[in-house]
């Protein structure tokens, strides 16, 4: 089963820019989105052979997420069933046979970290839906979950220390997120590995010269080590100033 997500940073503008290909040539199992920017009804899709599910955020022309799946779901949800946190699009699960998958938008903690307690609020919730999801089965979660984990994460982490998305705090909330069961699964294929980012910044030609940061993940149960597969993170797809992470398990 193979699996990709990408946060498209607005799904009309990536659609004119390559996306419906690199979707085709994919030929993902389940293909997430993340920061879809959109409302219902303002896209219309040709994706054969494809069930499509969306969460939108009520604000126009902010966050929303999309899931594509070739399989239909036994069950699809939306949000995290906390109001707190719901208004904003950020979360679908759908649950197969064998797991759940759950595309993620995580808030970002924004310039000056003026979300940075509303993000540590969102963690905490996050993290316990997720716990809760695995006692039914196990998980799978995908996106942008807007933190570069370690240094290695990111092409400048010293001048980048206690930004939006390298905090102490988001940092040490993504290892507990590991400390409480899951799998970075790029990490577990490739710990040592420099240079690969999966987010670049649109100013001062970052992309050009690989300054970029590992934000987008796939994260699994630990239960469901034994059936990866393979990860990969595709830096040579544009479309956005995100690039696809992809996913195989058995």
């Amino acid at each position: 089963m193979k699996l990709i997500s990408w946060n498209v940073n607005g799904l009309r503008a990536c659609v004119g820019k390559g996306f419906l290909d690199f979707m085709k040539e994919a030929d993902a199992d389940v293909f997430c989105i993340q920061e879809s920017k959109l409302q219902a009804g303002q896209i219309e899709l040709p994706l054969e052979g494809y069930h499509q599910y969306w969460n939108y955020a009520e604000k126009k022309g902010y966050s929303g997420t999309a899931l594509f799946t070739k399989t239909e779901p036994l069950s699809v949800a939306y949000g995290i069933g906390v109001e707190e946190h719901d208004h904003e699009g950020r979360v679908i699960t759908a649950e197969y046979e064998d797991f759940y998958v759950v595309t993620c938008y995580t808030p970002n903690s924004q310039d000056g970290l003026t979300r940075l307690d509303y993000r540590m609020s969102w963690e905490d919730a996050f993290l316990s839906y997720l716990k809760g999801l695995e006692q039914k089965k196990p998980v799978i979660f995908c996106g942008d979950l807007n933190v570069a984990h370690k240094e290695i994460d990111l092409k400048n982490p010293k001048s980048n220390r206690n930004n939006a998305g390298f905090t102490d705090q988001e940092r040490d909330r993504f290892t507990k997120l590991l400390e409480a069961g899951f799998i970075d699964t790029f990490r577990y294929f490739y710990p040592d590995q420099e240079g690969i980012y999966s987010w670049w910044s649109y100013r001062f030609k970052a992309r050009e010269k690989n300054a970029g940061w590992r934000i987008d993940y796939f994260c699994v149960s630990e239960c469901l080590k034994d059936r990866l597969k393979s990860a990969a993170i595709h830096t040579e797809v544009f479309g956005s100033d995100h690039c696809p992470v992809e996913l195989v398990v058995s």
